[in-house]
C-alpha cells in the first residue's frame, strides 16, 4: 500500500508540474494541419501485452505521460510543394511541443473511465527573420473525458480484442492567445497569433475513437487506432484580421487519425517490441456535424511510423517517428467560394513519446 500510493504521488506530482507549467504561457501550437487528438498506446501491443491488462484489472489506475514534437515548414498547396519559398527565403515556420497526461480507471474488466489533459507550446517565425519576428504562445488545451469499453473480457484466449470509446470535449482549450504582430504597413498591433499556434480551439464538442489488435503468424500482433474528435460549433470566435472574404474569423474544426501496422517482440528481449505501420491524420474540408465556415487549413498527412516499446513490471515506454509520405493542403470552404487555394506548412517529422505507470 506504501509503495502503491508514493507511485502515485510522484506520477501526479510530475503530471501536475508539467501542466502548471505550460499553462502560464510558453511557446505552443496547433500546427497547420496535425491531428492533436489523444494518441493513447494500444494495450496489446506492449510485450507481454496480455499479462499487462490483466496488471492493470488488479491496479486500476493508469496514467500515461505523452509528449510530441514537430517543426512545420514545407509549404504546399494540394499535393504540390512551394519549393519557391524556401528559395526565397519566406517560409513560416512552426516549432511545436504537445504534451497530454492521459488517465485511465478501470471500473470492471471491460469498462474504463479516461481523461486526456493536453498542453502545447509553440513558436511561429517566419524563415528570413527568425530571431527578430517570433510570436510564441502556449497553455492548456481542451480537456476531454469518457469512457471506454472492451467487446471482449481481457485477457481473451484469442490474443486479441477491440475496443471503443466516448469522450466529451471540454471548452478549457485557449484559442484568443495574443501578443503585438508586426503589420504590412510598417507599424504594429496587438491581435491574436495565428491558429496554428493557439493551444485549443475552447468549444464543446466529443470524439469516438477505437482499438483493436490480433495476435497473428510467428508471435507479431496487428493493430489498428481510429479517433475523430468532433466539433460542431461553426467558428470559435477569434478574429483572424485576414482580408479575404469569409476568412475574418477562425473555424472550429474536427479532427481524425488513423493508425495501423504489426508488432514483434525483439528477439532475446522479453520486454521489447519493434512496430511498423502508417497513419494519416488531418483536418477535414467540410465538418461532419455543423457548419464549416471561417477560415481553416483543411488537409491530411499520410506516414509510415517505426516504434518501440519497452515494458518492465508496470512501466512502459513508447517511443515512435512518423516520417511523412504524402502532405495535402486541400481547399476550404472559403477557398471554393473565393476561387482561390490557400497553402499549409508541413513537417517532415514527428517524434512521439511516451510513459505509462500502471497502480
Amino acid at each position: 500500500m506504501k509503495t502503491w500510493a508514493s507511485g502515485l504521488f510522484v506520477t501526479f506530482c510530475v503530471a501536475i508540474l508539467i501542466v502548471s507549467f505550460l499553462h502560464p504561457g510558453a511557446a505552443l501550437a496547433q500546427g497547420c494541419v496535425a491531428a492533436h487528438s489523444p494518441q493513447p498506446i494500444v494495450s496489446g501491443l506492449s510485450p507481454n501485452g496480455q499479462q499487462r491488462i490483466a496488471d492493470r484489472l488488479h491496479g486500476r489506475l493508469t496514467v500515461t505521460i505523452g509528449y510530441r514534437f514537430y517543426n512545420s515548414y514545407k509549404h504546399y498547396i494540394g499535393t504540390d510543394y512551394q519549393e519557391q519559398r524556401a528559395a526565397a527565403h519566406n517560409a513560416v515556420v512552426n516549432h511545436v511541443n504537445l504534451f497530454d497526461v492521459n488517465v485511465n480507471y478501470q471500473l470492471t474488466p471491460r469498462w474504463s473511465l479516461i481523461a486526456d489533459v493536453p498542453t502545447m507550446t509553440a513558436s511561429r517565425a517566419k524563415q528570413s527573420d527568425p530571431l527578430n519576428n517570433v510570436y510564441r504562445s502556449g497553455g492548456i488545451g481542451d480537456v476531454t473525458v469518457g469512457a471506454q469499453a472492451w467487446v471482449w473480457r481481457p485477457p481473451t484466449e484469442s490474443h486479441g480484442n477491440v475496443a471503443f470509446s466516448w469522450a466529451l470535449k471540454l471548452p478549457t482549450g485557449i484559442n484568443d492567445a495574443q501578443g503585438v504582430k508586426k503589420l504590412s504597413d510598417g507599424t504594429s498591433a496587438i491581435q491574436p497569433f495565428d491558429e496554428s499556434i493557439q493551444p485549443g480551439d475552447g468549444t464543446w464538442g466529443f470524439g469516438l475513437a477505437t482499438q483493436a489488435y490480433r495476435q497473428t503468424y510467428f508471435h507479431t500482433i496487428g493493430y489498428f487506432t481510429g479517433s475523430w474528435l468532433f466539433s460542431p460549433q461553426d467558428t470559435t470566435g477569434v478574429k483572424t484580421f485576414r482580408s479575404a472574404p469569409g476568412e475574418d474569423v477562425i473555424s472550429a474544426t474536427d479532427q481524425y487519425l488513423w493508425r495501423g501496422g504489426v508488432s514483434h517482440y525483439v528477439p532475446k528481449i522479453r520486454e521489447a517490441a519493434l512496430s511498423f505501420g502508417g497513419r494519416m491524420e488531418g483536418v477535414p474540408v467540410r465538418d461532419a456535424f455543423g457548419s464549416s465556415n471561417g477560415f481553416r487549413r483543411p488537409g491530411y498527412v499520410i506516414s509510415i511510423e517505426p516504434g518501440l516499446t519497452y515494458a518492465r513490471g508496470r512501466n512502459m515506454i513508447n517511443v515512435s517517428a512518423p516520417w511523412a509520405m504524402e502532405r495535402n493542403r486541400k481547399k476550404s470552404t472559403t477557398d471554393i467560394a473565393n476561387n482561390t487555394h490557400g497553402d499549409a506548412a508541413f513537417a517532415d517529422y514527428t517524434v512521439i513519446a511516451s510513459y505509462t505507470r500502471t497502480f
